[in-house]
Formats: C-alpha cells, structure tokens, sequence
C-alpha cells in the first residue's frame, strides 16, 4: 500500500516538471507519413498493444494485480493478495524488441520478441502490424502433486498478430489473434492447444489522461472451464518518462496464456481486480 501512495506522488510531482518532454510524446503530427502514438503504453490493458520500445531503449514495468474486491475489507479490497509482475523490454533496433519477465503468479518466468511487420501511413498501408512470441516456463507445478511431471509439462507459448488503425488523433483501435499453448492444463477436457481474438481500443480524454479497455473471446473454451473471457478496464496517465496505467480486470493474471486461459473473475459478482502497471525508460 505504501508502495502504491509513493507512485502516485512521484507521478503527481513529475507532470509539473516535465512539460517539454510530455509534449513531444503527445504530438499527433505524421512522422515521414507513418502514425505515430497510436498508444501510449506497450500494453493496451492486458494485451499487448503496438508501440515498442525504440532502439537502445531499455524499459522497466512493474505490474500489480491485487486481490478480489469482492472481499471487502477481509482483504483490504485486494490489497493483501497482490500479484506482481517485474518486465525488462528492451530496443534491439526501432522494429524489434526482446523482453524477459518474471511473474509471482504461478511464479511464471518468460521471454518474448515483440517485432513490427507494417506500420500505418498516409498512402501507405492503413493499419499497424506486429507480431508477439513469448515462451515461459511455470515454476509452481508441484512434484508432489504430480508425480509425473517433467520439464516439458512446465512450457507454456504464445503467439499473436497485433493489427492497430490510428482512426484520429484521439482514437485507436486494435485486434490481435492469438494462438497460445500450455503443455499442462487444469482442465483435462480443455484443449492444450488454445485460440483467442483479442479487441482493445484507446481513446484519449485529455492531454495527459486516456481510456483503455481490452477483451479477450476465447474461441475454443472447454464447456467444463471454471475460466472466463477477461475484459479490463483502465486509464492511462502519462508523465513525460512514465506511463502509469490503473485499471480494473477479471483476471489476475497477466502473461497472455493466464489472462486468456485462466480468468476467474466476473464482472456480474463484483469479483474484479485492481491493478496498476508502471513503466520507466532508461
């Protein structure tokens, strides 16, 4: 909680004293004819989004999901169960980024490329196309509960087309489909080998403030899954070096394959998550 009150002071002190550096990241104008700050942060919500990190750039993200909610003040509303993700994005050059991170949810450990295949302009191609491979490595799975395990069941791979349209200077859309795949799943009925379309948008509300929201149709979910499609809602706050992302969501989780095939909250019982993502440039 602590944590949580300094960020928000850092971020209120630091609007004040970066004027000049916020106003070139906000421009709206066309760079050589290609769109620019189609979104601010390098996720929408949940999803990825297309902005990448720029060459020689290293980018440092702490995400939280606290807990339910729903539990009122048993909890905090959420604050005594967060979950923490810590994310290293690094510029290999303006078109290609590599990342690792490591998640305290199921003690997740990934890796990721995040590359740009096309990218929006005047007379050119209307949209924004990336593309995202991430591989991670589930360190929870106990031996004990499952005598049979084996590295392998540990492997978990995502992979995704980010396709984004700058429909003004205040609005952005984006679509990504997705194949992701867990060598174990909870469900026995549920298929390893998973399919989602993912829908997110950002529309801006001011200078330094826009809406976010994303959602994730999970397109072959075992009829006996506990889980659910997440949906997430939040505001972006940028602050020159900073983008500081609040939002609500129902999922917890937040590599793609946990925030796609593991949501357990809903929206209709209250049961949502607070969350924060933070992320610096280096």
């Amino acid at each position: 909680m602590k944590y949580l009150v300094y960020c928000l002071c850092l971020m209120s002190l630091s609007i004040y004293s970066q004027d000049d550096l916020l106003d070139e990241i906000d421009s709206v104008a066309v760079a050589d004819n290609y769109a620019i700050a189609t979104f601010k942060g390098l996720k929408i919500v949940n999803f990825e989004s297309t902005k990448l990190v720029a060459k020689g750039e290293l980018t440092f993200i702490v995400a939280h999901r606290f807990g339910s909610i729903e539990n009122g003040f048993e909890s905090f509303f959420g604050l005594d169960d967060a979950v923490t993700r810590l994310n290293f994005v690094y510029g290999i050059n303006d078109w290609l980024n590599i990342s690792a991170s490591r998640s305290s949810f199921q003690k997740i450990y990934e890796a990721a490329l995040k590359y740009r295949l096309v990218q929006q302009s005047e007379g050119g191609s209307p949209f924004t196309i990336v593309g995202y491979n991430s591989i991670l490595i589930n360190t929870a799975l106990d031996k004990d509960n499952l005598p049979k395990l084996e590295f392998d069941n540990r492997l978990g791979y995502t992979t995704q087309v980010l396709i984004a349209r700058k429909m003004s200077s205040k609005l952005s859309l984006e679509l990504a489909p997705t194949y992701f795949h867990d060598n174990y799943v909870v469900d026995n009925n549920q298929d390893n080998s998973q399919f989602a379309l993912g829908l997110g948008g950002r529309y801006k509300l001011g200078k330094r403030w826009s809406l976010n929201m994303d959602y994730g149709w999970h397109l072959n979910r075992s009829d006996t899954s506990p889980f659910k499609n997440p949906l997430s809602i939040g505001i972006d706050l940028e602050t020159g070096g900073h983008v500081f992302q609040m939002h609500f969501t129902n999922s917890q989780a937040m590599n793609t394959n946990g925030f796609l095939g593991q949501a357990t909250g809903d929206w209709g019982d209250g049961d949502i998550y607070f969350g924060f993502n933070l992320s610096r440039r280096f």
